[in-house]
């Protein structure tokens, strides 16, 4: 039986309703009044933020260390500031370098609102230097001859312009042809015409906007190619390309010198201000210089400036390109055949395409009979072409005479 001590302590624990109700309220009243502090007026609150105070200095650098101060001292406009050199501040891994680099050929290109022109002009030199091309391609192949690559590239050109693609189409599938040549061995004949279709799909996609399916580029194969061998090759000549597709062409180089010598306002630089015509005749004779297998030994521009050349003079194409004459001298002598066998058979006329608007015509990629004006050029007498080449700047082949040197009857 619990004691009296013990029962009269239960008895005191027993609580009071009225006391606890009370207690209760008192709690939540001091519960509201926390709450309160913490969340003060939105108003209130943003005007304590934006209230200026004076920043106290604080002390967080021991001058006693040997370590350099972080703190730099902004000098007001009418002070100069001394050079700070990164070794200084801790970064001895890093070294100031200048990113202005002079071009190593003089820019014949106009001021530019987008970019500096030096640097456009830097990146188009470096392509022409990083794009090069194996001379001796076809001494890795032995079961191949020179004459299949001239059929190739002839029949490349033929499909371009059935499918009217650009100019540039054509010369990128030259190109990535060339290159990956380069980096094979024993080539059979049976496999020629696949790299070449494939290279020209390749170039399509870069190029065109709307470029035909795979199935079109295998109808033309006329069965010798199917769909599936047409992109299994796709990739492998984009591997041994290690993904380098993009040279500045020869026909690009030769758009950028028309494009100088014709300029009149620097504000339409990207615009078209060159005769069609004068374009299309140019570029004829550089389609029918890379059909022979030593334009490899030139670079895209120095093809690009030696065919300008021979439409007009050694002045405006040194001051188009930055080009000395000793850079091209041995190029321009070496396409004096081709352009005397172009004189002989008249230029082409520009064409016009169904569904290509008119000032887009000359880029469009057109053919012609350029295998015989090939062997009208291989026909010329060694002693034609030394009498050409025999004086230090030979004139262009094919540049217009000057109106005091005309026929008497040739027309105003």
């Amino acid at each position: 039986m619990p004691s009296e001590r013990v029962l009269n302590t239960e008895v005191n624990c027993t609580p009071d309703p009225d006391e606890a109700l009370r207690n209760q309220s008192a709690r939540s009243r001091k519960r509201k009044a926390d709450v309160a502090i913490h969340l003060q007026d939105l108003d209130e609150e943003v005007t304590e933020m934006t209230k200026k105070k004076p920043c106290s200095a604080q002390t967080c650098w021991i001058p006693s260390t040997t370590c350099t101060s972080p703190r730099r001292w902004i000098p007001s406009p009418d002070e100069v500031e001394e050079p700070v050199a990164l070794s200084s501040v801790g970064f001895t891994q890093y070294a100031a370098r200048n990113i202005f680099v002079t071009p190593t050929r003089p820019s014949p290109l106009p001021s530019l609102c987008w970019a500096s022109k030096d640097d456009v002009w830097n990146n188009l030199l470096k392509k022409d230097e990083l794009y090069s091309h194996d001379t001796h391609v076809m001494e890795r192949h032995p079961t191949l001859r020179p004459k299949m690559r001239v059929i190739l590239l002839d029949w490349m050109m033929e499909v371009c312009e059935v499918y009217k693609l650009h100019r540039e189409t054509f010369y990128l599938g030259q190109d990535y042809f060339d290159r990956f040549m380069a980096t094979q061995e024993n080539i059979l004949q049976n496999t020629v015409q696949l790299i070449g279709i494939s290279s020209l799909f390749i170039a399509a996609k870069m190029e065109e906007i709307y470029p035909p399916k795979v199935h079109q580029f295998a109808y033309v194969t006329d069965g010798a190619c199917t769909d599936e061998e047409i992109l299994s090759m796709e990739v492998i000549i984009m591997k041994e390309l290690k993904w380098s597709l993009s040279p500045v062409t020869p026909v690009a180089w030769l758009n950028i010198y028309m494009q100088m010598a014709y300029l009149k306002e620097t504000e339409e630089v990207l615009l078209m201000q060159y005769p069609q015509t004068t374009f299309v005749q140019i570029a004829e004779l550089l389609d029918l210089c890379v059909l022979d297998l030593k334009s490899l030994e030139f670079s895209s521009s120095v093809l690009a400036a030696s065919a300008l050349f021979h439409f007009s003079s050694l002045e405006l194409v040194i001051k188009v390109s930055g080009l000395k004459w000793s850079d091209m001298e041995r190029c321009v002598r070496w396409m004096v055949p081709f352009a005397m066998s172009i004189r002989e058979v008249g230029s082409s006329t520009l064409k016009t395409f169904k569904g290509i608007p008119e000032d887009d015509a000359h880029n469009i990629q057109t053919h012609a009979s350029y295998i015989d004006w090939l062997g009208r050029a291989y026909e010329y007498k060694p002693v034609d072409l030394e009498r050409s080449q025999s004086s230090p700047v030979p004139s262009g082949v094919l540049t217009p005479p000057p109106s005091s040197e005309k026929p008497e009857g040739s027309a105003s």
